[in-house]
C-alpha cells in the first residue's frame, strides 16, 4: 500500500507538472506573439478631432500633444519627428535610392471628414508601393493645408499624404505631394469628390461613398526626397519612411477652398520639427533621361520644380 501510495503521488505530481507545462506552452504560443506584434493602434492616426487640435495657443495644440496622452509622448520627446524643412542645397543625392516602384489600382473608396482633415480611404487597399523588396499597401490619402513640409523654408498652400502600411511588420511609408495654387486643377480630386466636399459643408455629414477611385499617379522616375520621420498627428509614431516628391503640383482655388471649408476653414499643419542630425537624401534620375519627359510632366500636373 505504501508503494502504491507513493506511486499515485508521483503520478499526480507528474500530471500536475505536465498540465503546468502545457499551460506555459499555450501562453508562449498564443499570448507572447500578440505582445511582440507591432501595435496597430500605435501606428494609426487618430480619427477623433476632439482629442487634439492645431491651435498653437490651445491646451490641445501641437506644443502640448506629448502631454495629453501617455501613448503620445513621442510628440514631445521624439527625435525623429515630422514634418521637416527640406534645405534643397543640403540634400545629397543618394546612389542607393531607386526609382519609385508603384502598382496602384482603382478600387472602391470612401471619403471621410475626420474633423481635422479630409481622407480618402480604400478599405480593400489601393495597390502597393515597393521600397527595397518590401511591399507597402496604400491605405488612404489625406490633405493638410497649409502644407506641412517646407522647401527652403517656403510653405505651400496644400500637401497630400499617401499613407501605406506593410503587412509584414505594420511599418508605415508615406508619399508627400506639395501643391501650389494654379490654373490646372489636381486631377486626383474628381468632380465626385468635389460634390462630396460640398455636401460635407452644407449638411455636416462626414462620410461619402466615392465608388471606384484611382489613386494619384506617381511617375516612377520622378525625383524625390527621402528621410526617416514620424506621423504628423498623434501618436506621432516614429520609424515612418517619408518620400517627398520634389516637383510640386497645382490645385485650383476652388479645390483648395473646399478642402479647407470642410474642416471649418482651420489650418491643419503641424509646425516644422528639428532634424536632429537626420539627413534628407535626394533621388535624382540621370539628367539625360530627365529632359525628355520634363515638359510632359509640367503639362500634366501644371507644377514646377521648386529648386529651379
Amino acid at each position: 500500500m505504501t508503494g502504491l501510495c507513493r506511486s499515485n503521488r508521483f503520478g499526480s505530481l507528474v500530471s500536475a507538472n505536465m498540465w503546468h507545462s502545457r499551460s506555459i506552452l499555450i501562453f508562449l504560443c498564443c499570448v507572447v506573439p500578440l505582445l511582440l506584434q507591432p501595435s496597430l493602434t500605435a501606428s494609426q492616426e487618430l480619427d477623433d478631432e476632439n482629442d487634439f487640435d492645431y491651435d498653437p495657443c490651445s491646451q490641445l495644440g501641437p506644443n502640448n500633444w506629448g502631454n495629453l496622452n501617455a501613448q503620445w509622448r513621442a510628440c514631445g520627446t521624439g527625435k525623429q519627428q515630422s514634418p521637416v524643412n527640406v534645405d534643397q542645397s543640403c540634400a545629397p543625392p543618394d546612389p542607393n535610392l531607386n526609382a519609385l516602384s508603384t502598382a496602384y489600382q482603382s478600387a472602391d473608396a470612401i471619403m471621410k471628414n475626420r474633423g481635422h482633415d479630409i481622407m480618402v480611404e480604400w478599405p480593400s487597399g489601393g495597390g502597393t508601393l515597393l521600397i527595397g523588396s518590401k511591399p507597402y499597401e496604400l491605405k488612404q490619402c489625406h490633405w493638410h493645408s497649409p502644407a506641412e513640409h517646407t522647401f527652403n523654408g517656403i510653405r505651400y498652400p496644400l500637401e497630400l499624404h499617401m499613407v501605406h502600411q506593410s503587412k509584414i511588420d505594420n511599418e508605415i511609408a508615406v508619399i508627400g505631394i506639395i501643391y501650389g495654387v494654379g490654373q490646372f486643377p489636381d486631377t486626383f480630386i474628381t468632380d465626385k469628390m468635389m460634390s462630396a466636399l460640398s455636401e460635407f459643408i452644407s449638411t455636416g455629414q462626414n462620410k461619402s461613398n466615392l465608388g471606384i477611385t484611382r489613386p494619384p499617379w506617381i511617375p516612377c522616375r520622378s525625383p524625390y526626397y527621402r528621410y526617416l520621420g514620424s506621423l504628423t498627428t498623434p501618436p506621432c509614431t516614429e520609424g515612418v519612411i517619408w518620400t517627398l516628391m520634389k516637383q510640386t503640383r497645382t490645385v485650383s482655388r476652388e479645390q483648395l477652398d473646399l478642402l479647407r471649408d470642410a474642416v471649418h476653414g482651420n489650418d491643419n499643419a503641424r509646425p516644422i520639427q528639428p532634424l536632429n542630425g537626420r539627413i534628407v537624401s535626394l533621388y535624382q534620375r540621370p539628367r539625360k533621361e530627365f529632359s525628355s519627359e520634363l515638359s510632359t510632366q509640367i503639362n500634366f500636373f501644371g507644377g514646377i520644380d521648386p529648386s529651379s
